[in-house]
């Protein structure tokens, strides 16, 4: 039953009688007419009532408080070691529930309760319904994750080896074992219901993080060509295969964008596919003025995005260091900072993680945490909503705007690398059926697609083996509709790059001259630029011009995975031509979890080569659970990932360095 059925809500609810309100001089609700229903603009346009009433609620809520969230919060905590349809620290520690459920896809594989580890399919399906459905019973709103395990390798999410999202794209080795996957989502959010029937809502949040490099859907591990399409395939099976309509659908990148939309925008799969804009945002300095700032200038872009777009911005996942004592005022001061900001002040959600009582972290303090008094006075403050505090969540009286013909090449993807002779083009027309679609190449002549089984137009395309010779062609795709042209292209580089060899992190020579793909090989964190240089170089035909604005922030990266063993070397190596400023370069070595780092001055213009020996690295000052660690043979053998830093010195903030033959030597 709701919450406030046993439990007072924290602010007063007005309830005037009928004879109050014809005193007041106001139409009864006999006498009033009814209004007319509101349209909404969302991804399902057959949602159901429910869910359309959701989409509204979160956007009428904009300004007038942030609903708080809690990842797992009814199955695992600190106050309780076996869970039932009431536990929950957040209940313990404030007498109230989560206005925000959060759920992962883990429950399907059996790792996250309430799944049962080793259970049946249907097993692990139903309980993911019961989540969903005690969720609701306590007042609360369903967002539901997706850590999902290499389906290449078998491991887990942070496994980023195998190029997992061309694998599982349309006519993948893997696709069939992605839709069994998507067939267990569906299932378990279409058996969600309440006593009457009624269908849950539901926020879906896929392929979360994506801006980060430690899930295999991250940056450098996909084009974002291969992120957009694997979204949209996500959004039209279960809504228009599996029949789910009961899913709103977000979008949540990770931290930082020093509030540039363009680097958000990067990996947007549209507004047809997208009903939630987010932003994942996690604090590791103790709530710094500097951290504070970011965040609220990333989340005033995203609230300004989605207004622009007629979406919801929210604050999908956010959480504090962890260390007790290093902040006893955290949650007050993120929330006066929200509060503070006229437009970060408009998210209509903020989610915190699971209290996974054995990893022995509290993203919600309980009951004789150090943080328990601030987390008590972040739920009293009025502009903290609770479950106590929802009203009229699915009341909105609504219709779904129809949904107009969208069209969209699904392979090969933007700056996908063809090796074979051949290959299958699909094209996706959704909302719309033609009757002539096409395809052709560099503007040749066009060859039909016929609608095949799985609902694509597509065909066969046959490439001159002399082609593969690592050149680029545009692949053009249209369909006619009511009587106009739709079209989409995407340009496909032919032939095989030869590999680098291992210690090699990049010679940057196998972009096929062209700065978007080398952008796509790196993850980007805050402003910065990448571009390939054939003017400053330490050999080929290309370095790296890497330049960096500190305009909106203090530093800036770039990186990319390894997963390599380097115990046969004892360096790293790059040649670095810098620009005289005082600003510095940190070369950031990952294994076993520690962050491994190295600094060195961008003051020299001349161009020389840098040897950082893998004994002077030391672990990166924040990283305090490693402060005893060494690079050693051990991490060598382990070697995940590379970054590189730069941090301004505090006279030069905008500037570009190069970068040429980074290896481990």
């Amino acid at each position: 039953m709701p919450i406030s059925a046993f439990r007072a809500p924290r602010r007063a609810v007005i309830t005037l009688g009928a004879a109050a309100i014809a005193a007041a001089g106001m139409p009864s609700a006999a006498s009033a007419a009814p209004s007319r229903p509101r349209r909404v603009a969302i991804v399902d346009d057959c949602a159901t009532p429910q869910t359309r009433a959701l989409f509204q609620y979160m956007l009428d809520q904009q300004g007038q408080g942030i609903l708080f969230g809690h990842e797992h919060s009814l199955t695992d905590g600190f106050t309780f070691d076996t869970f039932t349809e009431t536990t929950s620290d957040v209940e313990a520690t404030t007498g109230d529930y989560p206005a925000v459920f959060g759920w992962d896809t883990l429950i399907l594989n059996g790792f996250q309760k309430p799944g049962v580890y080793g259970g049946t399919v249907e097993e692990n399906i139903e309980a993911m319904s019961w989540a969903f459905e005690k969720s609701d019973a306590l007042g609360g709103i369903n967002v539901l994750s997706a850590h999902m395990y290499n389906f290449v390798t078998g491991g887990d999410f942070w496994d980023t080896t195998g190029r997992v999202v061309s694998q599982i794209l349309p006519g993948g080795p893997k696709h069939a074992d992605f839709n069994e996957f998507l067939d267990r989502i569906a299932a378990s959010v279409k058996g969600a219901k309440r006593a009457d029937g009624t269908l849950i809502p539901i926020v879906f949040r896929p392929f979360h993080e994506n801006t980060g490099g430690w899930f295999w859907w991250g940056a450098g591990h996909c084009t974002s060509a291969e992120f957009i399409e694997i979204f949209r395939y996500t959004v039209e099976y279960l809504r228009d295969t599996k029949k789910v309509h009961n899913l709103l659908y977000s979008y949540s990148p990770n931290s930082s964008f020093g509030g540039d939309p363009q680097n958000y925008m990067k990996t947007y799969p549209g507004d047809e596919f997208v009903d939630v804009l987010g932003y994942d945002a996690y604090d590791n300095s103790a709530g710094s003025a500097e951290w504070l700032a970011g965040t609220m200038k990333d989340l005033a872009m995203v609230v300004g995005l989605a207004e622009e777009r007629g979406k919801v911005p929210a604050f999908t996942e956010f959480g504090e260091s962890g260390e007790e004592g290093r902040n006893l005022d955290w949650f007050t001061d993120l929330l006066a900072a929200l509060k503070a900001d006229p437009a970060a002040s408009r998210v209509s959600h903020m989610l915190t993680w699971a209290n996974f009582g054995g990893t022995n972290r509290a993203y919600v303090p309980f009951p004789g945490h150090a943080l328990e008094p601030d987390f008590v006075e972040f739920y009293e403050d009025p502009y903290s909503l609770f479950a106590s505090d929802l009203d009229g969540v699915y009341d909105a009286r609504t219709h779904a705007v129809p949904s107009a013909p969208f069209l969209h090449l699904v392979t090969p993807t933007d700056r996908q690398r063809v090796t074979t002779a051949e290959t299958t083009i699909r094209l996706r027309l959704t909302s719309a059926t033609t009757r002539k679609a096409t395809y052709s190449i560099n503007g040749g002549s066009p060859v039909t697609l016929t609608r095949d089984s799985a609902g694509f137009y597509s065909g066969k395309w046959s490439i001159d083996p002399s082609w593969l010779d690592n050149r680029t062609v545009t692949v053009s795709v249209s369909a006619k509709v009511n009587g106009r042209t739709m079209t989409d292209e995407a340009l496909v580089f032919l032939g095989e790059v030869e590999p680098l060899p291992v210690g090699w992190i990049d010679d940057f020579e196998g972009y096929a001259g062209d700065d978007l793909t080398l952008s796509e090989a790196y993850s980007h964190v805050n402003a910065n630029t990448t571009t390939l240089s054939a003017d400053h170089r330490a050999s080929g035909a290309y370095g790296l011009a890497y330049s960096y604005d500190f305009a909106n922030t203090g530093y800036t990266g770039i990186g990319r995975s390894v997963g390599q063993d380097w115990t046969a070397f004892s360096a790293l190596k790059l040649w670095l031509k810098g620009d005289g400023s005082t600003n510095g370069a940190t070369i950031q070595i990952v294994s076993k979890g520690a962050y491994f780092e190295f600094n060195t001055g961008l003051s020299d213009t001349a161009g020389a080569e840098v040897n950082a020996p893998f004994a002077d690295f030391r672990p990166a000052p924040w990283d305090t659970g490693h402060a005893d660690a060494r690079l050693d043979a051990e991490h060598l053998a382990e070697i995940s990932a590379f970054n590189l830093y730069l941090g301004y010195g505090g006279t030069t903030a905008a500037g570009t360095i190069y970068v040429d033959d980074i290896r481990a030597e």
